[in-house]
């Protein structure tokens, strides 16, 4: 087993309800957004897959996806071993899909650096993104028990996003862009998000890299109930995950996300790499999908409708 190599989740189970109304005009359906082909002639998650290529191996990453969507991912993944798609019973957002998938790392791979990937995320500059990628996976590998999250640099006041607020340099052995959390901001009130744009706080774009042991530390630390719950079946074999047992785990879950459950509470164990220039972007919004689309020079390929037209023109007015 060669602990050095890096594996992947990419986080593809959502619902994409923030979207759904830019997804319903492309497709005519309400197909999730990383189902979707935004622009590029690709889906999101068919981007997400090429831009993860150069940094860490298509053969160690797992897809995270949920059986309702299946009709959207089959195709799309026919590519990819059964082992390597971790197919979840329903949405219980993030916090129970990185259980999940983790404990398929583990089965497969004992104790490897893992990072976790959300699918609807834009970058311009996608090489930058993946040395830092690299950069992140070297520092857990000097430092296992630090998590590190890669934060975008802020443009404007955002309130619909998670911040990072930063403070003194992580490790002298890394570069100054390196720097210890002190604490999360979720959704901030717009004079909040004014202060943190002021004191140089960060996006937290959800990329996180660490060792699959210190995940499943501060997972036990935050949700311990709910580790509990998704580790009785834990004895099954990877056909076997999507089993009767994990159905009736996952139907007694409650929701949750990961940031605010196990991030906000464990700024001990991490590290927020600053991401600086790579243009980076939450697909949340069709105003979002419009801002990259311009400034990537992309254009859509979506059929022709009043609505569609209207939301071209909005690409061309931001551009």
């Amino acid at each position: 087993m060669d602990h050095q190599h890096t594996w992947a989740v990419v986080l593809a189970g959502g619902d994409g309800t923030r979207l759904r109304s830019l997804t319903r005009f492309i497709t005519g359906e309400d197909r999730p957004k990383q189902f979707c082909r935004l622009y590029g002639g690709r889906t999101l998650l068919a981007q997400t897959r090429s831009r993860l290529a150069p940094a860490i191996s298509p053969e160690r990453t797992l897809y995270t996806v949920v059986k309702a969507h299946e009709r959207f991912y089959a195709d799309e993944l026919a590519d990819v071993p059964s082992s390597r798609v971790v197919v979840q019973p329903s949405n219980k957002g993030t916090t129970a899909a990185i259980i999940y998938s983790l404990r398929r790392i583990t089965s497969l791979a004992g104790d490897p650096i893992v990072g976790f990937f959300p699918t609807d995320h834009h970058y311009s500059k996608e090489l930058r993104f993946a040395a830092s990628v690299r950069l992140a996976a070297k520092v857990v590998m000097s430092r296992p028990d630090t998590l590190v999250l890669l934060g975008a640099s802020a443009e404007h006041p955002e309130v619909e996003y998670g911040w990072i607020e930063p403070s003194e340099r992580f490790d002298h052995r890394f570069p100054k862009s390196l720097l210890c959390v002190n604490r999360f901001w979720e959704k901030p009130a717009s004079h909040v998000a004014q202060a943190l744009l002021a004191r140089g706080c960060l996006w937290n774009t959800f990329v996180m890299i660490g060792r699959v042991s210190a995940f499943l530390e501060v997972l036990q630390s935050a949700v311990p109930g709910m580790v509990r719950a998704l580790a009785a079946d834990r004895h099954l074999s990877a056909s076997e995950l999507a089993s009767a047992n994990a159905d009736h785990a996952y139907a007694a879950l409650t929701p949750g996300d990961f940031s605010k459950q196990v991030l906000s509470v464990s700024t001990e164990r991490l590290a927020v790499l600053r991401l600086g220039n790579v243009g980076w972007s939450d697909l949340g919004t069709p105003e979002r999908v419009m801002t990259a689309m311009a400034r990537s020079g992309l254009r859509s390929h979506w059929p022709s409708t009043p609505q569609n037209e209207n939301l071209e023109n909005l690409a061309e007015s931001v551009s």
